[in-house]
């Protein structure tokens, strides 16, 4: 019976070593930020139709007051913010793969428009 060993090189190996846990941004108290864009697949030709959900589909925009850390059902531990929405009085909680800066927003709608979104 042989063995065989994958090395390093493997197309295997290079997807995990491309995948990075990194988290994409830092956020401190005070930070001004914005709900991720989401892909809506919004699919219609109609203008009346897309008006209608525009409403829907705004951008929230808030500052951070706080920070704190959860635990999943797994016992895996998970950062989230505390977010001080514009216009609500009650701050809320939001994991931070949810949260981008306010500054990246532009950036980050680019990359996720669905064709026939807009």
């Amino acid at each position: 019976m042989t063995t065989t060993s994958l090395s390093t090189t493997h197309p295997i190996h290079l997807i995990a070593f491309t995948m990075s846990s990194k988290r994409q941004f830092d956020y401190r108290i005070g930070d001004r930020v914005a709900e991720r864009p989401k892909t809506h697949g919004l699919f219609t030709r109609s203008p009346e139709l897309r008006q209608q959900l525009q409403k829907y589909r705004t951008q929230r925009y808030g500052t951070v007051v706080g920070m704190s850390t959860r635990v999943n059902k797994n016992g895996a531990r998970f950062k989230v913010l505390l977010i001080q929405w514009d216009g609500l009085k009650t701050p809320s909680e939001h994991a931070r793969m949810r949260i981008c800066p306010a500054s990246e927003i532009a950036r980050l709608t680019n990359e996720v428009v669905v064709p026939g979104d807009m």
